[in-house]
Order: structure tokens, then C-alpha cells, then sequence
């Protein structure tokens, strides 16, 4: 999802960071992260890792668990004792998979709210030599039968916004699902696909650089990196909001006070001088909302993704 061998690098070099004497301290927290290694939730794991191993004298483990549309380590997670020394990171498919029938939890019952932490935006990108300049020039082209959408995928976030995008303007484009956004880029850029929507950190030095061009994003208002691209609700051709977001989850009946320790710390976590820089190297944005407005963040995601997935159609295979 991220360019890996920066992004294994900097993982690397956090996990030796968050080490240390901190073990002493008789504090431990692990975080299981459902995703490879070097991706996005990964980093933001460790980076968290080191701050509240600092702050906090603790000693705090990620453990990768991914596979399964991130279904192993998200149950993995739900199966651990709820004594506040467990949580697991999630984003978007944590909150799609139980509406596409896809593992054995759910959000709500599953799961304790602890923080959403980051956000960052999904981008519909052409090739920069395309004659499409805005999303009007792609649907136009699209209602001829001349355009192939892509994703990583299927049944995610990227996935969901081609799929309102479709429905919004009736059209009957093909889609094609890849393991991950990297390869989809990779298809478009050698001209097999026609459009991409793609998480921003993957496709960043892409737009700076022209190889790619942003149509539209899926954000609720203009993105201060991307102040040129327009959100998809202003365009008028379809209705959607969405941004790839990661939070943290505790195992259900994890007791309130362990939640508001958990809580603190990631807060505090999120507070530090460094976060932002590190977060923005990554394509990352702090959108931190805890406790029980994060449950009706997912709350209300979860509704809006289960109408999209049932009028879609959208199945896992």
C-alpha cells in the first residue's frame, strides 16, 4: 500500500527505538496490526509504539498478523483477555468486512472504541498524459464503454467509492480488483486500466511529479495538499464521503477504566511534538476522536458502507 522499502526502513528503525529498558517498568501493551509489515497501519503502529514506550515507561509490542481481508489478526484480537494489555489497529475493512459476510465479528460487539487516530485521502487518478481533466471528460468516456476502473481490492474502501461512483452515473464500466493499490498504479501506469482510486500515500509522488493526475477525492472537503482536485460530492455526479482512516480497538468487555488508560496514552501519543512531521513523511493526516464518538464514527461508516455494498451487489469472491 505505501512504497515498502522506505516504509519497512522506517519500521524497522521505530521497532529498535521502541525497545530498551522500558520492559522494567512492569507496563505492557501488545498491538496487533492485521496488515503486512512497511504499510500504512503498520507505521503508525510502531510510531505510537515509541511515544507511549517513552511516555509512559511501557513496553509496547506490535505483532503483524495479516491475511484474510485482515480478518486473522482483527479476530486474533477479539479472542484476547479484555484487560487493557490487548488492542488491534484497524481502518476501513475492519468496518466493510462484517457487511460482506467476510469473518466471525462484528464492530460493535466485538470490539471496545478506543481512538481513531489518523486519516488520510482517497484519490480517483488517470494517467497524466490522459485526456481526461476532470471527472466529467472520465464519465462521459466511461458511458461509451471506454474506460476500466481498478482498485485494491475487492470489497474495500477504494473499491466502494468506484462502486457509487457507477451507480450514481449508471455506468457499466469493468472493474478489476488488485492485491493492493501498488499494483493497480503499476497496471495503470503501463495503460491496461483506465482510472485508479487510490489511498494518497501511494500515490503522492506520482501527482506531484505529473505521471499521474488527481480527478476528484472522496473527502468531505478540499485536501490542503490536493487544493486543485476537487471532492467527489462537489462535482455533483455522485455522493460519497469517505477517507481511509486508522483507530484503535480493544477486545469487548474490556473495563471502562482500562479504556480511559488506553485512551490517555494514545491521546498523549498523538500529542507529541514529532507525530505530525512523521505522520505527513507518510501521506498521513492526525484525525484523533476517542471513547464513544469514535464508536459513532463507525457506527454511522458502517451504515453508510452496508447501503452501498447491498445496492452494489459487492461480494467478497
Amino acid at each position: 500500500m505505501f512504497r515498502l522499502l522506505a516504509a519497512a526502513c522506517l519500521a524497522a528503525s521505530l521497532a529498535a527505538l521502541s525497545g530498551g529498558d522500558v520492559q522494567a517498568q512492569g507496563k505492557s501493551l501488545k498491538i496487533i496490526v492485521p496488515y503486512t509489515p512497511g504499510s500504512g497501519p503498520d507505521i503508525t503502529s510502531r510510531l505510537m509504539a515509541e511515544a507511549i514506550g517513552k511516555m509512559q515507561g511501557a513496553n509496547v509490542v506490535v505483532e503483524n498478523r495479516p491475511g484474510a481481508g485482515t480478518v486473522i489478526g482483527t479476530e486474533a484480537a477479539a479472542r484476547s483477555a479484555p484487560d487493557g494489555g490487548t488492542v488491534v489497529m484497524v481502518a476501513n475493512t475492519f468496518v466493510i468486512n462484517p457487511h460482506v459476510k467476510r469473518g466471525n465479528y462484528t464492530v460493535e460487539g466485538s470490539f471496545e472504541p478506543v481512538c481513531q487516530l489518523a486519516a488520510t485521502p482517497m484519490v480517483l487518478v488517470v494517467q497524466g498524459s490522459s485526456p481526461y481533466k476532470t471527472l466529467k471528460d472520465l464519465v462521459d468516456a466511461a458511458k461509451k464503454g471506454n474506460v476500466v476502473f481498478a482498485s485494491g481490492g475487492p470489497a474495500s474502501s477504494l473499491h466502494i467509492a468506484i462502486e457509487v461512483l457507477k451507480g450514481a452515473q449508471k455506468l457499466n464500466s469493468s472493474y478489476v480488483p488488485f492485491g493492493g493499490t501498488g499494483p493497480a498504479i503499476n497496471q495503470l501506469l503501463g495503460g491496461h486500466v483506465t482510472a485508479v482510486w487510490a489511498d494518497y500515500p501511494t500515490v503522492v509522488n506520482h501527482i506531484k511529479s505529473g505521471t499521474l493526475r488527481a480527478l476528484v477525492t472522496s473527502s468531505s472537503a478540499k485536501v490542503d495538499a490536493l487544493p486543485d482536485v476537487p471532492t467527489l460530492n462537489s462535482t455533483g455526479l455522485a455522493k460519497h464521503e469517505a477517507d481511509i482512516f486508522y483507530g484503535i480497538m480493544a477486545p469487548e468487555k474490556t473495563p471502562d477504566a482500562e479504556l480511559k488508560k488506553l485512551s490517555g496514552w494514545f491521546q498523549a501519543a498523538m500529542k507529541t511534538a514529532e507525530i505530525k512531521p512523521l505522520f505527513a513523511k507518510q501521506g498521513l493526516f492526525p484525525a484523533v476522536r476517542c471513547g464513544a464518538e469514535f464508536g459513532t464514527f463507525l457506527k454511522n461508516m458502517g451504515q453508510d458502507y452496508d447501503r452501498v455494498i447491498k445496492e452494489a451487489g459487492i461480494k467478497v469472491n
